[in-house]
């Protein structure tokens, strides 16, 4: 709960986020799914303030309304819950969609990835599957 004052109120050092200038993702998207990679891995943890828009935007050289979208989407997705006067939290573990935590963000990132490179939704299983059939195959070789 937001009002609880078991919060943490110190945040961490932004870690160093280099934007894609390919990529046809908006910067706040790209920001917004970097903290939710973040958030997923354990870096954040539930109940940890983020830090302000204010510090996002100078440390990383961005505008002031592009963390401000990317904090309303990790908001609108359940990531975060603002307390006016009080920052920006991580929401409680059951309040986010995670299942695997470190590992459900890897794969997230690694279908992102598939799809800036052009492949479909329907194209990565399949890339998948066949990756596992050939490293299965040359690990029962061995």
């Amino acid at each position: 709960r937001p009002e609880e004052t078991t919060r943490s109120m110190v945040t961490k050092e932004i870690p160093a986020f280099i934007f894609s200038e390919d990529s046809d993702l908006p910067l706040w998207v790209q920001l917004r799914d970097r903290i939710a990679f973040l958030i997923n891995s354990g870096f954040y943890k539930p109940g940890e303030k983020l830090p302000t828009v204010r510090k996002y935007a100078a440390d990383l050289h961005i505008a002031y309304n592009t963390v401000s979208k990317a904090y309303m989407g990790l908001e609108r997705d359940g990531y975060v819950t603002t307390v006016r006067g009080s920052g920006v939290f991580v929401s409680d573990i059951g309040a986010f969609p995670r299942e695997g935590g470190r590992i459900d963000a890897v794969v997230e990132e690694f279908v992102k990835s598939c799809l800036e490179e052009g492949m479909t939704y329907e194209d990565i299983p399949k890339f998948v599957s066949k990756h596992v059939r050939k490293m299965k195959r040359d690990h029962e070789e061995k």
